[in-house]
């Protein structure tokens, strides 16, 4: 079916807006577009359903979906940008306008809602029978404003005036016990278009709503608070993404959201099943496969034998035959404490069957451990339940048949320290999936103008869907094409500094560096490292002001969790030494800093198309795979980082010549730590102590929060951890000798762009399509099912 967007927009304008469309707003316009671009998919999308339910299944399972903006996505992969530019036009309105209304999808957090995101566009593209379930969090993450200097938290009201990219499917509710309350489960899905195919997936979004909308004999009674309670405990479920935790109530509505999301989409792929294959559940991992994205559904596991066994009238030993066939388990942390622990009372207040089978499988998993000669010591380490405590990582482990890491080095560190031993008894369970992301959303939508010269260089969009064949381009980079890429990011780099402008109100130089690092705020992510350096620059110039520094803007993206107040810590730091760097006559014109305030998908679109430089500068060892240092790569930023995650699947990828790596390497921390006295570096480095004395002799005011000293205290004195636990001081000599050179590289352009292209060209291997190719051939077992064309 040819899609025709021409002559169907003014009238879902209309709609929308109720008004002609001439005189509709542009947030109207996008509305109408969006609801006509749905329009358009829909017989597609209920084909595309219809023939994967027959078949076997992939069902992701994620407790985040970082979708970013969705209008101009569908377009691009639906080849119809050009056809909604005349629609929009000739109603008088701009479509760059229009696509600036939409608001982010805000259901995700970082790295880990990302990928899920780019993941579910590749098994479009790729035409793979794969749906994903999530929460449709009405507030997502959080609203990001700086208050002097500090993180602000906000509701995100993403979707307060509706969303035409998720469905209601009222008739697709299921029902959720808890042992305090029930809720409904009410799914809103949305559409999931690959590029260039007639297949349209389906994310699936559960919202919670009470059984009853309130208590009416209540409301009768004049006794108006008492008649909502009920309904805003069920709908608190789906209202935030990651409420705060740090207390015992904020773990319990994690633990809830978890089986909530996990337990609707559980019955639902049953049901279908038993719709399409009868009421033998025995067959059911024959025809499913459920990956979980880290430990956060988890829950799954014993809940899906809940329903084997108690709904379904299978005994214990089937029922873990489908299980254990079923599953497989994506770890993203190489940091032990990572891995989710929940309180045993969690469980028996919210779901005491639950417990007796997570019990269950302990005991039966202790009796395993015996049979298999394994020591009392080691079983009690992996066993799903310690004490007081339920281990959701180890529950995965045991149950799943695959277990992955994300990049080459994280996957050997888990099998070697993370997960040991697990990888000693179950060796075959394991394997890498190196992360990759989508080409379509980051180098074709967010870079037209490199997309463009990739086109004419390899004559044709193959790459679009093929960024493995780039690589025949690598040694096409004469002179004029590095020109034509050099003018790109020209271009790229004063559209970013005018976006600036209007959104942060800062001034910055599209001729300096642009050196950025955007990431959620963690420890081990070292922004810290990154602003001691800004830092020190800052004092080298001022004792010398004829000091000759490559100019320079620094630019930072990130949330710190709203309970993590280190990472908040150094949010303020950062924003600080912006205000004293950017204020400083001393320096203008040749540093700035700037934070990006609420940095998500789409501020990404801008900074990273724009980005010379890539900080991917985490603790060797500690990232697990980085997904914005394979963004930057096909962008033609140079990545300046440690030997972590898949940096060092970068660096194989271009050669020493074309990255900037510095500092430890991970099997070099252990002997290094055994000496390493953070002070002594500090005294010994030159300029350093400097720094480090500016944190707490009022160079830079904290407002009184003592969150500098407490930043200084962890990078020089042990407490109740060793101090400079991430090497941030062990690694700053190294890192401000290869900053520097870096950025005194960046003056001999021809071969800086000469660099650039080799990592475009190169980054092939980081396609998500790519990453999804090997989970459907090596781990779910499922081929391509696509659409027919039909008829107009």
């Amino acid at each position: 079916m040819t899609l025709d967007l021409t002559r169907s927009v003014a009238p879902a304008v209309r709609a929308t807006s109720g008004r002609p469309a001439e005189l509709s707003t542009p947030y109207e316009v996008w509305q109408g577009l969006s609801s006509a671009v749905v329009e358009r998919v829909a017989d597609r999308w209920e084909r595309t359903s219809r023939a994967y339910a027959s078949g076997r299944m992939e069902h992701y399972f994620s407790a985040e979906f970082l979708m970013g903006r969705a209008l101009l996505n569908n377009l691009s992969n639906l080849g119809l940008v050009d056809q909604a530019k005349e629609a929009v036009g000739a109603i008088g309105q701009d479509l760059s306008t229009v696509l600036e209304q939409e608001p982010d999808a805000a259901l995700g957090n970082g790295g880990l809602g990302r990928l899920a995101a780019c993941f579910l566009d590749s098994c479009a593209t790729l035409d793979l029978p794969v749906a994903g379930y999530g929460i449709l969090y009405r507030y997502g993450l959080f609203k990001q404003l700086f208050d002097n200097g500090f993180q602000t938290e906000h509701p995100d009201s993403w979707m307060e005036e509706g969303y035409p990219f998720v469905i209601r499917r009222e008739e697709a509710q299921r029902r959720v016990h808890f042992a305090d309350m029930d809720v409904r489960a009410i799914p809103y899905d949305m559409p999931i278009t690959g590029y260039g195919t007639q297949n349209v997936n389906t994310l699936r979004l559960w919202k919670a709503e009470p059984i009853e909308e309130f208590d009416y004999d209540a409301f009768n009674s004049q006794r108006f608070t008492d008649a909502i309670v009920e309904r805003e405990r069920a709908m608190d479920i789906s209202r935030v993404l990651y409420p705060n935790d740090t207390t015992y109530e904020g773990k319990v509505l994690r633990v809830r959201q978890q089986y909530f999301f996990v337990s609707a989409s559980l019955q639902t792929i049953i049901d279908t099943y038993v719709a399409e294959h009868g009421e033998d559940l025995s067959g059911f991992a024959e025809f499913n496969a459920v990956q979980l994205n880290d430990t956060h559904p988890v829950l799954a596991i014993p809940e899906l034998m809940r329903l084997l066994m108690d709904v379904h009238g299978l005994g214990w030993e089937s029922a873990w035959d489908v299980v254990s066939r079923t599953f497989a388990y994506t770890n993203h942390t190489v940091l032990s404490e990572a891995l989710e622990k929940w309180d045993v009372s969690i469980f028996e207040r919210l779901f005491p069957r639950i417990l007796e089978i997570v019990r269950e499988i302990d005991r039966r998993f202790r009796l395993d451990m015996a049979e298999r000669g394994i020591d009392q010591g080691t079983t009690d380490y992996m066993a799903p339940i310690a004490g007081d405590t339920v281990r959701m990582a180890w529950i995965a482990c045991y149950a799943s048949y695959s277990i992955n890491g994300v990049a080459a080095l994280h996957t050997e560190i888990i099998k070697r320290e993370t997960l040991k031993e697990w990888h000693a008894i179950w060796p075959e369970r394991f394997n890498n999936k190196t992360n990759g992301v989508t080409p379509r959303r980051w180098l074709k939508q967010c870079n037209p103008r490199l997309a463009a010269l990739l086109d004419e260089v390899m004559g044709s969009d193959q790459w679009v869907t093929d960024l493995s064949v780039l690589a025949e381009a690598t040694d096409k980079a004469d002179d004029a094409v590095l020109e034509k890429l050099a003018a790109i990011k020209r271009e790229n780099k004063r559209d970013f500094a005018a976006w600036i402008a209007e959104r942060e109100g800062i001034e910055i130089d599209p001729d300096a560096i642009f050196d950025v690092q955007i990431k959620r705020l963690h420890e081990y992510k070292r922004q810290l490292l990154n602003a001691l350096y800004i830092l020190d620059l800052y004092f080298r110039i001022k004792e010398d002001p004829t000091l000759e520094v490559p100019k320079r803007v620094f630019v930072f993206g990130a949330k710190a969790a709203p309970g993590y107040y280190r990472a908040k810590g150094v949010i303020k730091l950062i924003n600080t030494i912006a205000a004293l760097v950017n204020d400083d006559a001393d320096v203008a014109g040749r540093i700035k800093v700037v934070f990006v305030h609420n940095y998500n998908v789409s501020p990404a679109e801008h900074i990273i198309p724009a980005a010379d430089v890539s900080e991917q500068i985490s603790t060797a060892g500690k990232e697990a795979s980085g997904t914005s240092n394979m963004k930057f790569m096909m962008n033609g930023a140079l990545t300046l980082g440690t030997l972590d995650g898949a940096n060092v699947e970068i660096l194989d990828a271009v050669g020493e010549d074309n990255a900037y790596i510095f500092g430890a390497k991970e099997e070099e921390l252990p002997q290094l730590r055994a000496s390493y006295d953070p002070a002594q570096v500090a005294a010994s480095t030159p300029g350093l102590q400097r720094v480090l004395d500016a944190l707490t002799d009022g160079t830079l005011d904290d407002n009184g929060s003592g969150w500098f000293a407490d930043l200084r205290r962890s990078l020089l004195e042990a407490s109740h951890e060793p101090a400079d636990v991430y090497y941030v001081l062990g690694d700053f000599a190294a890192y401000r000798e290869t900053k520097d050179a870096m950025a005194a590289d960046y003056a001999d352009q021809k071969a800086w762009q000469k660099k650039a292209w080799i990592n475009i060209t190169q980054s092939g291997r980081f396609s998500s399509d790519r990453t999804i190719r090997d989970y459907a051939d090596e781990v779910w077992k499922l081929t391509a099912t696509p659409i027919p064309a039909t008829a107009a």
